[in-house]
């Protein structure tokens, strides 16, 4: 049986097993290097001794190839070769409890959010819209959220910007930020996301986080993997704005662990760099930040890139596991690149590792784990252990026959399509200019309560400080700070 209190993942030069206590998992990592030299591999390695740890993981497959985690392995060449010299790893040829997803719902289950779950801020990221497309924007949400209208998907947010429009006295004091000019700029940029097929992202049933950390019926943490294969190269700003949006919503629900022997959560985020590029600087703040603060709720956020100068430095500085597969150095400034990947590590005086760095072969990795009190190991060379899975994809039938056995199965491949914005606004439409009075509210609404609150004193005191903050993250985030002061949900 494998050690589920070690992160394994392989030997070093002198056949010694190298592992990370499983306990500061949740420090985060780093899987780099250039194409072809085995990230998926070890990838697919890291996620099932994290599936044998109990530990749940959720990953995207960019390249297809790791639903093979869901068929047991036929070791030969090689790969067997390696096995037999890696006794330890206690090798057994066996498949993982995989959960297949898809937000076109083609390869796995439909993955949706809805348009209220994903936010203003998100969402004004994914349309790229500009400062003052941002501030229409935002004016909408708000009247939704007076109103009572359900954004669920994009068909309600068109349909409210509609009727915006036509009756700009709903915007109230935010009048000026939605003229025609904005709206019509908000519909645009919709329609083009449509066109991308961004619109299967919304709507329900959304995705419930619970349903993620589900362990599998043997005690295996379940391994969730996202078919990106598609996403990433036709919506790759949609495949980025979906994987930040779980990284929120897991931030915001999850109660807090403090150190534990294991992580909830471990979330495998592959082209890691489309997280970071053309992302607004307030959008990227707030990652950074949530990163820095996630680890406390026991989840581990894992990057997958080509080279570490793909993420900003900042959080580079809080990746606790680093594996680093071979580089490549043509150039000057890629060489420069080279020796900063190599200073990222405590150096071994076994061996020089930045002359390591371009000789490693595929399976190979410069690694640098942390020790039982955290501080960084040596750096090791080390042969990445095989996985007890299938290296490649399943067939059609394999795939077929896993969605079909899932325990998920019927609990999202149906939309549903309940009364949201969309009908509310048609329906008021057909019975005349008497029908779109605001109807009365059982219960204040977001806006008032936040009135309420912004007229005492520590509410005046919030709002100078929100005023100074006036950018594009100050507007947005105004939304969740004043929900969580004043008891609101983002669920309804």
């Amino acid at each position: 049986m494998p050690d589920s209190t070690q992160l394994l993942i392989g030997a070093d030069s002198n056949g010694q097993p190298i592992a990370q206590p499983m306990r500061l998992a949740n420090r985060h990592g780093l899987i780099a290097g250039a194409t072809g030299t085995g990230k998926t591999v070890t990838l697919q390695r890291l996620a099932e001794a994290f599936s044998d740890a109990g530990v749940a993981v959720f990953a995207a497959d960019i390249k297809g190839d790791l639903c093979g985690l869901g068929a047991a392995a036929n070791p030969q060449g090689k790969v067997a070769e390696r096995i037999a010299d890696m006794p330890f790893i206690n090798y057994t040829a066996k498949a993982y409890p995989v959960t297949l997803w898809d937000i076109h719902g083609e390869s796995g289950h439909p993955l949706r959010t809805t348009i209220s779950e994903m936010g203003p801020l998100l969402l004004g990221s994914l349309l790229e819209l500009t400062d003052s497309q941002q501030s229409a924007l935002y004016a909408a949400f708000k009247v939704a959220d007076r109103e009572g209208l359900l954004l669920l998907d994009l068909k309600d947010l068109k349909a409210l910007l509609n009727h915006l429009h036509y009756h700009p006295e709903l915007l109230g004091d935010d009048a000026a930020l939605m003229n025609t000019g904005s709206s019509q700029a908000l519909l645009r940029r919709l329609a083009v996301l449509e066109q991308q097929g961004a619109d299967a992202l919304f709507g329900e049933p959304a995705l419930q986080l619970e349903d993620i950390l589900q362990p599998a019926a043997d005690g295996r943490g379940r391994i969730h993997l996202l078919d990106a294969s598609r996403l990433v190269h036709e919506a790759p700003k949609v495949y980025a704005t979906f994987l930040l949006w779980l990284l929120a919503e897991l931030f915001e629900q999850l109660p807090e662990r403090g150190d534990a022997e294991k992580p909830l959560l471990a979330l495998f985020f592959d082209e890691a760099h489309l997280l970071f590029a053309d992302t607004p600087k307030a959008l990227q703040d707030r990652l950074e930040q949530v990163v820095r603060l996630i680890r406390s709720k026991g989840v581990g956020v894992y990057f997958v890139t080509q080279s570490p100068g793909d993420l900003p430095d900042t959080v580079l500085a809080q990746l606790g596991l680093r594996i680093q597969h071979g580089l490549r150095a043509f150039t000057t400034k890629e060489q420069k690149s080279l020796r900063a990947v190599a200073e990222g590590f405590r150096a071994n005086p076994a061996f020089d590792a930045l002359t390591v760095l371009t000789e490693l072969g595929t399976g190979e990795a410069l690694v640098g784990t942390l020790q039982e009190k955290g501080t960084p190991e040596v750096v090791q060379r080390v042969l990445v252990a095989p996985p007890q899975s299938r290296i490649g994809p399943l067939s059609g039938v394999e795939r077929a026959a896993l969605i079909a056995s899932s325990p998920l199965q019927g609990r999202y491949d149906k939309p549903i399509d309940r009364e949201s914005a969309y009908e509310v606004l048609m329906a008021r439409k057909e019975l005349g200019p008497g029908a779109d009075s605001t109807p009365a509210a059982q219960e204040p609404s977001f806006t008032d309560r936040a009135g309420a609150f912004l007229g005492t004193a520590a509410g005046k005191a919030l709002k100078s400080a929100m005023q100074q903050a006036a950018n594009q993250m100050g507007r947005q985030l105004v939304r969740g700070l004043l929900g969580s002061l004043l008891g609101g949900s983002k669920r309804k």
